[in-house]
């Protein structure tokens, strides 16, 4: 199936409402509970979160690692609204959030982590991720990234919204359905990586709808 792109942000009042008040939960903890398997963070550095939307992956990280700061950028206000109300909710301190639109310069330098989920289908080009990375994120950096994987139909990607999304309100249903007509598949994500040089980077499927992509940028 062709890629349909979709707008850059969701960030509509409505939408980012929703967003906020969605239960990700099992999601978000899973993709904080891969990275801290995979980085085997120490007691203290600094991790980005690209594309944080309303601040739950990085209150989960915050919570699992309290000596780390964690920088949470995201190109819409109204999430990014969101997101600093949660963190001033949950007394956050190791949080710092910056409204960002990519490509951009990276805060918070030298990185020893960066991490996104679900960014890179919303880029209208996709290499601005990954020429970031290369680019800003210097040597020995942890990077993971999560997205969906474009289904082969979109009676494919029907089914996969009634799975997974069937009972969510429909705002959400139907951002869904249109993200993943907008996502990038494996090989394409492969081919993303090594046209920016990012030849370290593993790529796996963690379910049958998000492929996963984890490496350590070389420290020579």
């Amino acid at each position: 199936m062709k890629r349909i792109p979709e707008p850059e942000l969701m960030d509509a009042p409505a939408q980012a409402q929703a967003y906020a008040e969605a239960d990700f939960s099992e999601s978000n903890q899973a993709f904080v509970d891969a990275f801290i398997r995979f980085a085997e963070a120490g007691t203290e550095g600094r991790l980005i979160d690209l594309g944080c939307g309303p601040g739950d992956i990085c209150l989960r990280l915050a919570r699992a690692m309290p000596g780390w700061r964690i920088i949470g950028l995201d190109a819409g206000p109204n999430m990014l609204a969101l997101a600093q109300a949660a963190v001033e909710a949950a007394q956050a301190s190791s949080i710092e959030l910056a409204l960002r639109r990519l490509p951009c310069e990276l805060p918070g330098q030298p990185l020893d982590a960066i991490v996104s989920n679900s960014l890179l289908h919303h880029l209208p080009d996709p290499m601005a991720l990954w020429n970031t990375i290369a680019d800003q994120a210097g040597p020995g950096c942890r990077v993971q990234i999560m997205d969906l994987h474009r289904p082969d139909s979109p009676e494919q990607a029907r089914a996969i919204v009634e799975q997974y999304a069937g009972d969510a309100p429909e705002v959400l249903a139907t951002d869904f359905y249109n993200s993943l007509l907008a996502a990038y598949t494996a090989d394409e994500v492969i081919d993303q990586c090594r046209q920016a040089g990012l030849e370290t980077m593993v790529l796996t499927r963690p379910s049958d709808r998000h492929w996963l992509v984890q490496g350590i940028l070389p420290t020579g």
